[in-house]
């Protein structure tokens, strides 16, 4: 299935692979005998955050012709996201474990050889990507292969000769990729990027950066660098001007994951919205507020 050219462009493009995500009920999973089934992808979860905040978002990504790629399919269909998606009947879908435990979440990837992680460069063509304001896609997708890695340098060029923002998470991933390979592939693409998000801690572990402007010094060509820093709050670092903090809400948290993915898709929600910076940041913690707040990576939908 080629990805189609609508006639009137979203305002964002998120590039990523979304999985099958399964989590065993009432039990360890090596013990228990029943799981329910949903989905995870960073970048899924970033479009649907902004669908969400009333704009018009696509997802592009490749699936496996597939059951799971299916379910992927009708799930994010029923969110209002516009699906840029090709589907391969060679390659499967990728799937994810979770395993909870008392103290925290272990989780397995069966994704290497996934139908995503065949993107290629050109995957997305610069007219394709006419009229697009922002292209999103995360430190993830450079992970998933060689392949996919080359297609995201491609990205950031044809995003720009398309005119749209280039907009980079780090959204280090450990089990994917060596740290030596991360820390020089993911500090490559966020310098290069136009906004780029990336948190204290997965800095100081990846980069051994230890305050945010550590992290702005080691990513001097960003334009626009926010530094997320857990409940603390987060730094916007735009061009020369003066840092921008704005601190987090207090939250009674029920499970932090997703919240990054939140944080972005209300800052970039806002930023489409050409709101002030010290907004933006309010915006990307108010968001992130919504989903600690609940255990699923997305909002509802009202």
């Amino acid at each position: 299935m080629s990805i189609p050219s609508p006639a009137v462009s979203p305002a964002i493009v998120c590039v990523g692979e979304t999985m099958a995500l399964i989590v065993p009920t009432g039990a360890a999973l090596a013990d228990a005998d029943t799981a329910t089934i949903g989905l995870a992808g960073a970048e899924s979860n970033v479009t649907a955050g902004i669908v969400a905040a009333g704009h018009r978002a696509a997802w592009a990504s490749r699936l496996g012709d597939d059951p799971l790629g299916s379910r992927i399919v009708s799930e994010l269909a029923r969110r209002g996201i516009e699906l840029w998606v090709e589907r391969d009947p060679d390659a499967p879908t990728g799937v994810m474990f979770k395993d909870p435990g008392a103290e925290n979440s272990s989780v397995y990837y069966y994704r290497r050889g996934s139908a995503a992680a065949a993107m290629a460069p050109g995957f997305l063509a610069p007219e394709r990507l006419a009229g697009v304001r922002i292209v999103h896609t995360t430190g993830i997708t450079p992970a998933l292969s060689p392949s996919s890695r080359a297609m995201v340098d491609r990205l950031f060029a044809d995003a720009r000769s398309a005119g749209a923002l280039v907009s980079f998470d780090v959204n280090d991933r450990r089990p994917l990729w060596s740290m030596e390979d991360a820390a020089a592939t993911l500090a490559r693409l966020a310098d290069a990027a136009d906004i780029c998000f990336v948190g204290r801690d997965e800095a100081e572990r990846i980069w051994g950066t230890r305050t945010a402007e550590e992290i702005r010094a080691h990513l001097p060509g960003t334009g626009l660098l926010v530094v997320k820093d857990g409940d603390v709050g987060a730094t916007a670092f735009d061009g020369d001007a003066d840092p921008v903090f704005v601190p987090a809400p207090r939250v009674d948290v029920v499970e932090p994951v997703g919240a990054g993915d939140a944080f972005a898709s209300g800052f970039l929600a806002a930023t489409l919205e050409d709101r002030p910076l010290i907004e933006r940041l309010a915006a990307g913690h108010a968001a992130a507020a919504r989903v600690l707040t609940i255990t699923a990576d997305m909002p509802p939908i009202d």
